[in-house]
């Protein structure tokens, strides 16, 4: 492997419908696992519209590529010049070359470049396989690694972390494996595969292998085996034959290492007296720590930005409340008129005045909405940054300290550590760093005066749960990184980091949505008017 050139692959399309345009391609030679030169990144002007949703996520406008894009087939000129013939590799290799790539060279008459390499998803799939639940996004992966962030969405940044990927994380695995010549790779991705947990049905999330012992499941992969639906059939013969295969190494313990930096496992006291304690049982325990402390910090982060969003918003909703609160006022009436008038003609004048009513009613609730709505703008704020991080370092203590899971066996004092757990969390979503305070200060006391309990700090964690808790764990850290990445791949958080660090953005996006929204007012004023002149004629006449 040492010796064989390839290149990996990114683009950035103007979407995922067909015809699907490149806007930026990139590419990285590879000699082995290693970069070698300089690596190849163009923008591609193809004089195509960009959809809203695209542009949020990869940041280009019709505008940006008309401005510094290049035409196509000189970009592609270059680009097989720069690949010289050498297998493709892509992180979804079905999409970039299948889906994006294949088209549009044929759309443009070039023929294909390259030869078809081997795909680095499937590779991770493979790789990781149970771990990480079954997500292998490449930015939830260089999060849940603590790779570098290389450009979240850009082309060449997702190629630089396929790098990181594949040296830091997948390359050991496949060391391993005995996998580290071409063809071996080759074979590997490309052989049917099916993930070790079960991704649907009534046994989903059930390790496969568990039908060793479990009679149910055994049956339950025989039906699926029989089943008429092609792939299905597949999927139970796969499972069947691999049934008692041997697993080389744990995808957890694989993962925890690499995933969290634990520290050595330490079995002696502070004289240095050896004590007696099961290897496993304490090795789970540090995972199940180090993984809650990940999970503590990823909330945080979510937190710390999502009440930085809200605030913007709040700021926003502030400036433009009268305008948004007159639209939806007249675009009520209007509803109304036309439900009454719809009325007046089909049961007459009675059965109208009681639509009247209801607008009203409707009315008093939509501005009540708004006064409530108002109201919680005002409680919105961006935390500074010294209380950002004191919120994240409190959160993260309490959270080790008195997290419930602590307590599997004893359901009572399990029971009084869910309670504080719970105050804890909602400090942490409202920001309220006073009572995340008084909860480190003295989380006893704050337990008697809030719910007349006290706090037991016993252990009794068992390996077989401890297990299954960092199992949980694990899944919430993928699912607050998933959570973290819609963040800030949201319209909202674009606007927030466009207003940073420029005061006048904000006013300055209120002017442009107020000449917007006193738009639509004129307009259904002028509906408005139609609507009444047609019912003064009804009723008048």
């Amino acid at each position: 492997m040492n010796n064989t050139s390839w290149i990996l692959l990114d683009t950035e399309t103007n979407g995922l419908v067909a015809p699907i345009y490149v806007v930026e391609l990139a590419a990285q030679r590879m000699l082995g696992w290693e970069a070698v030169g300089e690596p190849f990144r163009r923008l591609l002007n193809q004089n195509v519209d960009i959809p809203p949703e695209a542009s949020r996520v990869n940041g280009y406008t019709r505008e940006i590529l008309e401005r510094d894009g290049e035409p196509a087939l000189a970009v592609y000129a270059d680009f097989a010049r720069y690949v010289d013939g050498l297998p493709l590799v892509s992180y979804n290799l079905a999409y970039d070359l299948d889906k994006v790539l294949l088209p549009e060279w044929a759309r443009l008459g070039i023929t294909p470049i390259g030869t078809r390499g081997f795909c680095a998803l499937e590779l991770a799939r493979r790789l990781l396989d149970p771990v990480p639940a079954g997500n292998c996004k490449l930015q939830t992966l260089r999060q849940f690694y603590r790779l570098p962030e290389r450009g979240a969405h850009t082309g060449l940044g997702d190629v630089m972390t396929v790098v990181d990927l594949l040296a830091q994380v997948l390359r050991p695995r496949l060391l391993k494996r005995g996998l580290d010549d071409w063809a071996a790779l080759l074979a590997f991705t490309e052989t049917p595969w099916f993930p070790q947990r079960l991704a649907f049905g009534k046994f989903k999330g059930r390790d496969f292998r568990d039908a060793r012992t479990d009679v149910d499941l055994h049956q339950w992969l025989i039906w699926l085996a029989e089943s008429s639906n092609a792939r299905s059939a597949a999927m139970g013969r796969w499972y069947l034959a691999h049934l008692n295969e041997e697993v080389e190494l744990a995808a957890s313990e694989a993962v925890v290492t690499t995933a969290f930096d634990l520290p050595p496992l330490v079995l002696s006291d502070e004289t240095g007296v050896v004590l007696f304690a099961h290897p496993e049982l304490q090795a789970v325990r540090q995972w199940v720590t180090a993984a809650r402390e990940r999970l503590a910090g990823i909330e945080a982060e979510y937190t710390e930005e999502h009440m930085a969003v809200q605030a913007m918003q709040a700021t926003l909703f502030g400036l433009l409340r009268a305008h948004y609160q007159e639209r939806d006022r007249k675009k009520l009436m209007l509803s109304y008129r036309e439900k009454y008038l719809e009325t007046l003609l089909k049961a007459g004048r009675d059965e109208a005045r009681a639509v009247a009513q209801e607008y009203q009613q409707a009315q008093a609730q939509a501005d009540a909405e708004y006064e409530q709505a108002a109201a919680e703008a005002k409680t919105r704020r961006e935390l500074s940054e010294d209380e950002a991080r004191e919120l994240t370092t409190l959160y993260r203590k309490l959270v080790r300290l008195f997290h419930p899971d602590r307590h599997v066996q004893d359901p009572a004092r399990q029971a009084v550590y869910q309670q504080l757990t719970q105050a804890i969390n909602q400090a942490k979503d409202e920001g309220n760093i006073e009572r995340l305070r008084e909860i480190a200060q003295d989380p006893d006391a704050f337990m008697l005066r809030q719910y007349g309990r006290s706090l037991d700090f016993s252990d009794a964690a068992e390996l077989v749960q401890t297990h299954r808790l960092f199992d949980a764990l694990q899944h919430n850290v993928m699912e607050m990184l998933e959570a973290l990445d819609d963040l800030r791949a949201s319209a909202e958080y674009e606007l927030y980091q466009l207003s940073r660090g420029n005061p006048q953005f904000i006013p300055e996006l209120a002017e442009e949505y107020q000449r917007a929204l006193g738009e639509e007012i004129a307009r259904l004023d002028t509906q408005l008017a139609a609507v009444g002149l047609e019912i003064a004629a009804l009723t008048h006449g």
